[in-house]
């Protein structure tokens, strides 16, 4: 007998019955983004986290129906200044539904902007209290902005109209200053912002030495899109950056934390073209400024030089004859010093020369009684060294190639050589 059994559309029934007769309230739901697909109707993946490991703990699906979406999306956008995206945190007021065809889903009716507010609060000042706690926070503003800052490195969107504002207002300016812009394009909206622009500053740190400065501008987004520049890591890699760097990414109200850290915080993209003109044309006056109080002071200088010479000179005459009286009794002074030391010098020296004089005789005598002696001296040792003498004892003397033959070995066959006795010579040739 076969088993009773329902289709699945009556089980569907079923349980969209349950869950209809069981959650039948709207529930307000805390919960972040994994993602978000807006397609006229919105559809979310909801998720929550370990708020220690970070691990996932609970999921669901979620649907906002394009009526509805309409006017949350605006609302929210309007608080907060921010699109929805994955990774926000949000509070969401839902109803359960079940549909026999699609499963269960939870429905959104509505948005509280205020609580995504508030995290997006809380973690803005995470980071603001992070980067003071690495003494990071205030690191790029202490750099000072060179004088003549007129090489740019400029990240920003190439097809941003902000950038070619930018440009024009550089360029145009009413002083004639000369600027050098180099863009490096970068990704100015959406959820690349981070990796894009730390990308982008890499490059230009790679090569510092060719700019002044760093200029990163956004020009014709909405505030909406102002969560990318609220990160930890770009934050992180404007404050140490080597350069000063200007941002122009908002409005006047909307301050990012990139805002904060950076060197100089502008407006728009025109605001940061007219900072580095003012910059450069406060530079240009302090230099005019300078040079007017250079041709003061030494206008002045001269005009206290020219009186005192003119006091100096109506004093030389007066000056001249005392002077000359005073050097006319140095001169005299030392004539009658000079003279007195002459005389007593000459004295001395003729004193000098007639004992000198005596003593000659007697100095020349000893002289050749020792040198006659030194002679007799060496004539005993020359006669006692006489070769002659050395033969007339028996001895003879060997000689080749007019050399006296030490060594034996040092002679080899068929060599003449002498032997030279008292009485002759004997010439012979070496055999052995």
């Amino acid at each position: 007998m076969p088993k009773a059994h329902l289709t699945l559309l009556d089980l569907n029934g079923l349980v969209k019955d349950v869950i209809s007769d069981y959650l039948p309230d709207e529930y307000w739901v805390e919960a972040e983004l994994s993602e978000l697909h807006d397609k006229g109707h919105c559809y979310m993946e909801l998720i929550q986290k370990d708020e220690g490991t970070n691990t996932p703990v609970a999921r669901a699906s979620a649907k906002c129906w394009k009526n509805t979406w309409l006017v949350v999306r605006a609302n929210f956008e309007r608080v907060t200044h921010q699109h929805l995206h994955a990774g926000m945190k949000v509070l969401l007021c839902v109803r359960a539904n079940f549909h026999e065809n699609y499963g269960f889903a939870w429905i959104v009716t509505d948005i509280d902007p205020t609580f995504t507010l508030g995290d997006m609060a809380r973690k803005r000042q995470e980071i603001i209290n992070k980067l003071k706690e690495e003494g990071v926070f205030n690191l790029n503003k202490e750099i000072p902005l060179p004088m003549f800052a007129q090489r740019i490195a400029v990240v920003s969107s190439a097809t941003a109209a902000g950038y070619g504002d930018f440009c024009d207002q550089l360029k145009n300016n009413a002083f004639g200053f000369v600027f050098y812009p180099v863009l490096f394009p970068a990704i100015m909206q959406g959820e690349k912002i981070e990796t894009s622009i730390i990308g982008v500053l890499d490059e230009i740190n790679a090569m510092s030495d060719l700019f002044d400065c760093v200029v990163i501008i956004r020009g014709g987004g909405a505030t909406s899109d102002l969560s990318g520049f609220d990160t930890l890591a770009l934050a992180e890699n404007v404050a140490n950056f080597p350069l000063p760097v200007i941002t122009g990414i908002g409005h006047e109200r909307d301050e990012s934390v990139l805002d904060m850290v950076s060197h100089t915080r502008v407006k728009t993209p025109t605001a940061a073209a007219s900072f580095l003109i003012d910059n450069l044309a406060s530079v240009v006056k302090c230099i005019d400024e300078c040079g007017d109080r250079i041709v003061n002071a030494v206008s002045n200088r001269l005009n206290v030089e020219r009186m005192r010479l003119d006091n100096v000179s109506m004093r030389i005459p007066e000056l001249f004859s005392v002077v000359k009286a005073r050097n006319e009794a140095l001169l005299d002074g030392i004539l009658n010093r000079l003279t007195s030391a002459m005389r007593l010098k000459i004295e001395k020296s003729a004193s000098r020369i007639d004992v000198i004089t005596s003593s000659i005789p007697q100095f020349i005598k000893n002289r050749l009684m020792a040198e006659h002696h030194r002679i007799d001296l060496l004539t005993g040792r020359s006669k006692a060294l006489d070769p002659e003498l050395t033969l007339r004892r028996g001895y003879s003397i060997t000689l080749h190639n007019g050399l006296a033959v030490h060594d034996a070995t040092k002679l080899k066959k068929g060599d003449r050589i002498e032997t030279r006795l008292d009485k002759g010579t004997v010439r012979s040739v070496v055999q052995d």
